[in-house]
Order: C-alpha cells, then structure tokens, then sequence
C-alpha cells in the first residue's frame, strides 16, 4: 500500500511508530513484538530511553526500552478508497452505493436490490465492515456469531499546545485484549493534527456514529447482557477491559491513559475530536468468547471476511491476496 500510495502522489506522512510499555511486567512484550515484526518482514529495531529521546522527545519509556518501527506511515483512508474506487470504474467495474435493501439468493448466485436491480455473480466476496456479519448469514455462515460494536472517539491536541508529536506513539498492547489501547497519531495534513484514542466504548447499534443516531434497542440490550455475562465470570480477562477501556470517553480517565506514553501532557492540551469510528467486534456465543483475528470464511460461491477489526485498513493489499488465494481465485502466490 505504502509504494501504491506513493506512486499516485497521495498524502502520506512517513513518521514512523514507537512502542512503549506502560509498565515493567509489558517490557518483555517488546521482544516478542519484534521478533514477529522481522518474521512479517517489517523494520523494527529496539531502543534505548536516550534513543526514544531523539525520536520523540516528550515520550518516556518507564523501563528503559521501546520498540522503533521507522517506515511506519499514516494516510487518508478515505481519500485512498476513493482513488481505488475512481481507477476501478475507469476499468469499467460498477460500483452499487446506497443499496440498504437486498435480497439474497445464493442458490441461484444472485443478489436483488431494493431499487428493483439485480447482480449476478459467480463468485461473491463479502467484505463489507460492518454489514459483514449479516449479509454472512444470508449464505448460512457466522450463525453462532453476533456483532458488538465499539465506538472509537478520539481527543486532539489543540495547535496552541507546547506538546508537539511528529511520530506514532503506541502502548504495548494487552494480547488478552483485542484493543489497541489510547495512542498518539499525526494525521498526513500540511499541517499534522495529532488524535488521541481512541476509546472502546460500546456502541448502540452497528452505525451509531453520533450519540442519538441509528440506535439499535434490541442489540444492545442482547449486548449489555453479554458483557455483563463476560465481566462477571471474567472471561478472557474481559473485566480489565472494563476497568481500563470502558471509561476512556471522560476526559481526565482519557488523560491519565495518555500520561503513560507522554507525562507532560495536560487536560489543557487535549480538546474533542471529530473523528469517530466504529469497531465491528464480533463475538462467538458458541465459545462465549471475542473473536481476535480476522475470520475468513470461504464457501462453494462465496467468500466473507469477518471480524475485520483493526489493522484492516493498514493490511487490506496483503489480505485481498489471501482472499483471493483462500476463495481460489488465482494461484497460490
């Protein structure tokens, strides 16, 4: 993606990453980070505090050590799908928007919509976000799956702040946990504005984007009872989740996760952002357990990949070649 993107003069910011234990029982994380960077084939390297330093100055590390990642880069995911979108239909492949109606036959391997169209197809690959999961139980795939969506709202520092960050600074992350943690993140603009988040908060229906709009009652009653159901027999250690992520949208809980990675940031530094997005977390009530990876689950005609939670976006050109290897569609590369 980094080399696609480079090609077409799109806006990309190579800034790097760093990522820093927030304690001393996540520092030995660091190796196991780093070894599975070097086998995926990634530029990673680790460093001492006075390395830290020079790279980015107001972070600290509480054990003396952190992991550099100097060829990660940050984009804008929308300006990119939309220039993927713009090269497809100039090789004349039709795009449908809008279509919130449909009808599934995946015996006769099509599609109505609710505009009256029709899609024929001989393979169909359901990558679809949030919507994965209910357009996978047309094709009777994901039953024992339900889609519980978390909501990411982010802070930004204000332009007026004295913290300047010019890299990605990342936690160590929880690998009990299927969330990231609050990380700082320049954007690719002239001039970089840095979010702070997100938060793991749980959303009230798959598209609840703002607080009021497209709530959904029935899913998240059947929610609250599933993690209720989670935190008291703390499965997966889903009760830390709740103590450390559930309250990340209240600004001095957010502060104090982000003082962890950079001491010197204040309450008066940080102010709302508008950027939000939302998590499509899926669950397995035959397990009763979250799912952490991605799932891709391939039938005679179809294809669906679900749980695509983060790092979708950063690994969709790697994965729609193992889509593609997986449905059979072109030989093993």
């Amino acid at each position: 993606m980094h080399k696609w993107i480079d090609e077409r003069d799109l806006p990309i910011n190579k800034c790097g990453k760093v990522i820093i234990p927030q304690k001393d029982d996540l520092d030995s994380q660091l190796d196991l980070l780093a070894e599975r960077g070097r086998k995926n084939g990634a530029k990673v390297k680790l460093i001492d505090s006075e390395e830290l330093a020079t790279i980015c100055p107001y972070a600290k590390t509480p054990t003396g050590r952190a992991l550099w990642s100097p060829n990660t880069s940050v984009t804008n995911a929308k300006i990119v799908i939309s220039r993927l979108a713009q090269e497809l239909e100039e090789l004349d492949v039709e795009i449908f928007l809008g279509q919130k109606k449909y009808r599934v036959d995946a015996e006769k391997n099509k599609i109505k919509f609710g505009d009256g169209s029709n899609l024929q197809y001989g393979h169909l690959i359901n990558c679809s976000g949030l919507q994965a999961d209910m357009i996978a139980k047309e094709f009777d795939v994901g039953k024992e799956l339900k889609l519980i969506p978390f909501k990411g709202i982010y802070w930004t520092v204000t332009q007026k702040s004295s913290i300047k960050i010019r890299t990605n600074i990342y936690p160590v992350p929880d690998l009990n946990l299927p969330f990231l943690g609050v990380h700082f993140t320049p954007s690719c603009d002239e001039i970089p504005c840095v979010s702070i988040g997100p938060t793991a908060t749980p959303a009230l229906g798959r598209e609840n984007y703002n607080w009021l709009e497209d709530i959904e009652p029935i899913m998240t009653l059947s929610n609250i009872k599933t993690m209720a159901s989670q935190y008291i027999c703390n499965s997966n250690n889903f009760r830390q989740y709740m103590h450390e992520q559930f309250l990340l949208f209240v600004k001095p809980i957010m502060i104090k996760q982000a003082k962890m990675l950079v001491p010197d940031i204040e309450l008066s530094d940080i102010e709302k952002s508008a950027k939000v997005g939302i998590r499509p977390q899926l669950f397995n009530t035959k397990n009763s357990s979250i799912e952490k990876d991605f799932l891709c689950v391939t039938r005679e005609n179809s294809t669906h990949i679900l749980n695509a939670i983060s790092p979708a976006f950063t690994a969709s050109s790697s994965l729609a070649n193992l889509v593609l290897e997986k449905a059979q569609l072109i030989e093993k590369v």
